[in-house]
């Protein structure tokens, strides 16, 4: 049995506006719905990602999804939302991210599965064919100017200034939708709630232009339980193409979530079943960390793979677990920057490094994280007597301690020394940021 679609969204609580008759077309037939994508960089980030799960559940209840790729309507840009105007791309940049994001989209939704296959669409295929005039005398007659500056996304935006260029975007957006439903059937768009003002002028001009009835569905923006933008980490958006954020990364965010925010995040980011997810919930009622885990499992095998949420946990272990030698070797060196990211580093050159008369030499300047206050010889002793101290996961004994350093080099360039439970990374001819990190 086919799930009803609006009522999936309800519980998941990824249903913020609907128009009235939406539910109604949706039990009576098959519909074809859209989400516009916008082409501004060649990768989704998971701000986005909450759009595009209401796609993928459009098409497991039973209807078609189309995903639209503004080729077009990027290069011109969206006030929604924004404070000033961006910066516009050119188009041999536009049509390098449309491809990437194509690729992406695909592995959320079935195209090839008969009547409600997904399509992917690029604007660009009909409005670069379409002049200026054309589309003055064709569309922009059946909206007025009174209808556009009462949206929201607009009016915010009168009184610091905006051009005529991004104040065309609702429009344009709008005919988005008008030539869909004409051309193929479309009565349904989609987005988040900041796109209500956008769609809705679709929806009219799809009634001006005689095309009948059309609908709107918006989902809540996710926000951070500080009421900020949600999809971004500290080194900035959480995308979904791994050459931007590592699958191990990627993992990382989903288990540093705020803990109250963990349901909710499971409901719209995950396709769990409420049965399953309440089961979860009750479960693990006192150890929000076990959820997380959970949350981070599910996002990241749909988002990147198994096997790339395999080699996510194994590097997440590889500081906080029992990890060899051999697991750091068998890791890729990229994945291993992101884990050595935030540890205090020290780098050598390779003459530096082989100055060193002896190990407790390196293990004292390693340490020494402020030079008015150096790490002493003795207190390395102590350490070393106390077998306190690591090189590469191994104890450092006191015959190693008083000969000159001859270890392996991780990657030909790492050596990880562990005192307690905090980590020192010295890296052989590679410059990096200190800081500290404490398991």
């Amino acid at each position: 049995m086919k799930k009803n679609f609006i009522e999936e969204l309800r519980w998941r609580g990824m249903l913020h506006d609907a128009m009235p008759g939406t539910e109604e077309q949706l039990n009576k037939e098959m519909t074809v719905g859209y989400i516009g994508f916008d082409p501004t960089a060649d990768s989704i980030h998971i701000g986005n990602l909450a759009t595009l799960m209401m796609l993928k559940h459009l098409q497991m209840a039973g209807h078609k999804p189309v995903a639209l790729v503004g080729g077009a309507t990027g290069m011109v840009g969206d006030p929604s939302g924004k404070s000033a105007e961006r910066n516009l791309l050119d188009v041999t940049t536009l049509r390098k991210n449309e491809k990437a994001i194509g690729e992406q989209l695909a592995k959320f939704l079935d195209f090839d599965c008969g009547e409600n296959s997904a399509e992917l669409l690029n604007n660009y295929d009909w409005f670069g064919p379409m002049n200026f005039l054309d589309f003055l005398r064709d569309v922009g007659k059946h909206i007025t100017v009174n209808y556009m500056t009462a949206k929201d996304s607009v009016k915010k935006r009168l009184e610091t200034g905006l051009s005529f260029t991004e104040f065309s975007y609702q429009l344009l957006q709008g005919y988005d939708f008008a030539w869909l439903n004409k051309n193929k059937n479309c009565k349904l768009q989609m987005g988040g709630s900041d796109q209500w003002g956008n769609i809705t002028t679709g929806t009219e001009l799809i009634r001006r232009m005689g095309g009948g009835n059309a609908f709107a569905v918006t989902c809540p923006l996710i926000t951070k339980s500080d009421g900020s933008k949600f999809g971004k980490s500290e080194g900035g958006n959480v995308w979904l193409d791994p050459k931007r954020t590592s699958p191990y990364k990627f993992y990382q965010f989903w288990l540093n979530v705020d803990d109250a925010q963990t349901s909710r995040l499971m409901r719209v980011f995950t396709l769990l079943d409420q049965a399953t997810i309440e089961q979860h919930e009750a479960d693990y009622a006192n150890d929000p960390r076990m959820l997380k885990k959970i949350l981070a499992e599910e996002i990241t095998r749909m988002v990147h793979s198994q096997e790339e949420l395999e080699r996510a946990q194994k590097a997440s272990g590889l500081l906080f677990g029992k990890s060899t030698l051999d697991d750091f070797e068998s890791t890729d060196e990229a994945t291993l920057m992101d884990v050595f990211e935030g540890l205090p580093k020290k780098n050598f050159t390779q003459s530096e490094f082989n100055a060193f008369g002896n190990t407790i030499d390196l293990i004292a300047a390693a340490m020494t994280e402020n030079p008015d206050k150096p790490v002493s010889k003795g207190e390395v002793r102590r350490l070393i007597k106390n077998n306190g101290v690591k090189i590469n996961q191994k104890t450092v004994t006191k015959d190693q301690s008083e000969a000159k350093p001859n270890f392996k080099l991780l990657k030909g360039k790492f050596l990880l020394i562990k005192k307690g439970r905090t980590y020192f990374l010295v890296t052989v001819g590679i410059v990096q940021r200190a800081a500290e990190v404490t398991v």
